[in-house]
């Protein structure tokens, strides 16, 4: 459970020194979803720049220069790859045909050494799950739809990437993870952050919240890109369904699937400290995955929706699941 955050400026009216605020106020947000590691990239003099450090948000100097169009960046809760070798962190650096981009992703992989055992990839020092898919990338010998649908059709995991190319391209694949994005069409400014916490938190910091502001719906399956001039452009990938896991018992003629975006927050919801009881009540009572997300973040939120669930199934069935938060 990582995070996303960043921006695409395409009209110039913000200042230099409102957007790199900006740039520290999300990535400083974002720490609700990692502290291992933070980093951004963005495109100077037509390179690609990548800036990442081992280190929590709050505890770097995010400055993209002056005349940045946009920035696209990652904070880090690692699950695979020692976060203190810096080149497992995100976002990563990839180049496919001529064009160098920067890659970045929430979420976890599960076949990355599948891909490379089958040869799909080549073997690389960078032991990070993610990387796989900036490699498939790579492999397609180019950036476009085209080369993310294949990347998002061959990973297997629960995911959503976002890609920044060097003439100021900005991806988004929306997969099962979260990904809020606003555009404020009086600036000329879109933003986007996982989650919406995250959002408000770093547009109150900032006052941006004062502005008028339209909500870019993403569903999974989706490929955006905003290009320089503010332009969306759509795509999409078919999303897979997977036989659950942890249910080997049943007949293999019952064609059980479930999302692996359940599984995660299972598997990571305790380092958030909140018990797995819990979220297994909330997933019952019908709380979509990436609600659930948001209240892993916000207690008070999940203390609410807790409340809301004993309510409607009685105080027998909800006596004890609370977990490890209260």
């Amino acid at each position: 459970m990582c995070s996303l955050f960043g921006w695409t400026d395409y009209a110039g009216i913000v200042p230099h020194r409102v957007l790199r605020k900006l740039t520290q106020a999300l990535a400083n947000a974002a720490e609700e979803r990692g502290t291992d590691a933070a980093g951004i990239s963005y495109v100077r003099n037509g390179e690609m720049v990548i800036y990442k450090r081992p280190k929590p948000a709050h505890k770097l100097h995010f400055n993209p220069p002056d005349g940045t169009v946009a920035v696209m960046g990652h904070t880090r809760m690692a699950t695979q790859g020692d976060k203190k070798l810096n080149f497992n962190n995100h976002p990563f650096a990839g180049t496919a045909g001529g064009t160098s981009f920067a890659f970045a992703h929430n979420g976890v992989l599960w076949n990355d050494k599948e891909l490379r055992r089958d040869k799909v990839i080549p073997d690389t020092y960078i032991d990070t799950d993610s990387y796989a898919a900036c490699q498939l990338i790579e492999t397609q010998g180019k950036l476009d739809f085209d080369s993310l649908r294949y990347m998002a059709e061959t990973v297997e995991g629960n995911f959503t990437f976002t890609v920044l190319d060097q003439e100021n391209n900005l991806y988004i694949i929306k997969g099962s993870n979260p990904m809020y994005l606003l555009h404020f069409k009086s600036l000329g400014l879109f933003i986007y952050a996982s989650t919406e916490s995250i959002m408000k938190a770093a547009l109150r910091r900032l006052g941006f919240h004062k502005f008028p502001s339209e909500r870019i719906e993403t569903i999974e399956g989706d490929i955006l890109r905003i290009d320089c001039h503010g332009q969306i452009t759509r795509s999409g990938f078919e999303p897979k369904l997977y036989r659950m896991k942890y249910s080997p018992w049943l007949d293999d003629d019952i064609y059980t699937y479930y999302n692996i975006h359940e599984e995660m927050l299972l598997a990571y919801c305790g380092c958030y400290g909140v018990d797995s009881s819990d979220v297994e009540l909330l997933l019952e009572y019908g709380y979509s995955c990436d609600e659930i997300e948001e209240m892993l973040a916000d207690h008070d939120l999940l203390r609410e929706s807790l409340q809301d669930v004993k309510f409607i199934c009685g105080e027998e069935k909800y006596e004890g699941c609370y977990g490890g938060v209260y």
